[in-house]
């Protein structure tokens, strides 16, 4: 990747020289795009405080602006200048290694040449207006090579560097909003290269819509925080509570059903007295991330507290289909729990804990209750079934025909 870029920076250079315009748009661009990010550095540094993503890059802005307006070669300046000044002020305080950031210009370096070669391919590179159908549609065509060569690149990475045998597409993608973040600034950079062309000194009326764009990035990363258990990621009790009562009152327009599993990890106290409170978090951290793992993508799954789990599961059918799914669900839950081997850093060395058990109550909408707190109940009674039983159980509510399975290894 990096080798790529540097070629074509080689072979951009020999189209010198350059016109007295192209290298003030240059310069301005550059400039302007140190000053976002020295503008947002106060926003990144509230952001480290709730969230693991340590800077929101939203200089695509200037940065396909410089594609749309600059021969490539200056285009790659303007990258290299923005990109060498986050460096310094942001990646390298938080301690990313560097090659991630070299690998992300080389990146952004092909975008621009990829946004680049469709408007030379039209014949507007130096699109200074939008005066009809046929250069909005160019404009769209150079946003869309932008973002697929930098967002298709970066998913390459991910899918390669991985330990996850079927990433998601996710996890190789983001996020729908996060692609709609980029689009958005993609979007206000074409805007800022009309601007640079028609008017120069319009430019800084860029600077507030961006940082109100930053200011919205940073609003949901805060929900999203106060939605979130720290531990493991999952959603926090009150948040699925919500979470799950919006999808009960879906199923009774759509008259369909949800299932509830309450999980509780048998002897869990033991862990922490046993190994410290720091291994307990990391025995509950690998039991979110195994539930997480055993259930579809649009389960809603939480933690309600200490080792207590739940997890809501949209359409399984009624108390016979949906019973009996439900507990195959909740069964390769449990047995997934019981062979896990959780590998814990303690002063004395490495520690693996195995052993682990869970006991898992189930309950269904409509028929066990209708309302969530109703079908939560009905699950927490099957739960404390369960746990009579002799825990590392599964018990389904009102379905005393479901087979009872228990694994011989109790903790």
């Amino acid at each position: 990747m990096e080798i790529t870029a540097l070629g074509l920076f080689a072979l951009d250079v020999l189209h010198w020289p350059f016109t007295r315009s192209a290298l003030f748009a240059t310069l301005m661009l550059s400039v302007l795009g140190v000053v976002h990010t020295e503008i947002a550095v106060g926003l990144e540094r509230l952001r480290r405080r709730v969230t693991d993503t340590p800077h929101v890059d939203l200089s695509s802005v200037w940065t396909f602006a410089g594609a749309v307006l600059l021969p490539p070669a200056l285009a790659t300046i303007v990258v290299l200048v923005i990109f060498a000044h986050q460096w310094f002020r942001v990646w390298r305080s938080v301690e990313v290694p560097g090659y991630r950031h070299v690998f992300s210009t080389a990146t952004v370096v092909l975008a621009c040449h990829a946004a680049a070669a469709v408007l030379n391919y039209a014949g507007s590179q130096g699109l200074s207006s939008l005066g009809g159908p046929r250069e909005l549609i160019t404009m769209a065509l150079a946003v869309l090579a932008y973002g697929t060569v930098n967002t298709g690149l970066v998913a390459a990475a991910i899918a390669l560097s991985t330990s996850t045998p079927r990433p998601s597409p996710a996890q190789l993608l983001g996020h729908w909003d996060d692609n709609m973040l980029e689009l958005g600034t993609l979007c206000l950079g074409a805007l800022a290269a009309l601007a640079l062309a028609s008017n120069p000194w319009q430019m800084p009326l860029v600077m507030a819509p961006l940082l109100v764009l930053h200011r919205a990035v940073l609003v949901r990363q805060l929900e999203e925080a106060a939605s979130t258990d720290s531990k493991t990621g999952l959603l926090n009790a009150a948040a699925w509570h919500s979470e799950a009562a919006r999808e009960l009152r879906r199923a009774q327009r759509g008259r369909t059903s949800v299932a509830v599993l309450i999980l509780d990890l048998d002897h869990f106290k033991s862990v922490n007295d046993d190994h410290g409170h720091l291994a307990g978090d990391e025995v509950l951290s690998a039991v979110a991330t195994a539930l997480r793992g055993e259930v579809r993508e649009h389960d809603l799954v939480g933690r309600f507290g200490g080792e207590e789990f739940v997890v809501l599961l949209p359409e399984l059918g009624g108390s016979s289909d949906g019973g009996i799914e439900l507990h195959a669900i909740a069964e390769r839950i449990r047995h997934r729990v019981s062979t896990l081997s959780v590998a814990v850093a303690t002063p004395g060395g490495s520690l693996t804990i195995a052993g682990l058990s869970v006991s898992v109550g189930g309950a269904v909408y409509p028929d066990h209750g209708h309302g969530i707190d109703h079908v939560l109940a009905a699950a927490d009674s099957a739960l404390y079934a369960a746990k009579r039983d002799g825990r590392n159980a599964v018990r389904i509510a009102e379905l005393s025909e479901m087979p009872r399975q228990r694994s011989s290894g109790r903790r």
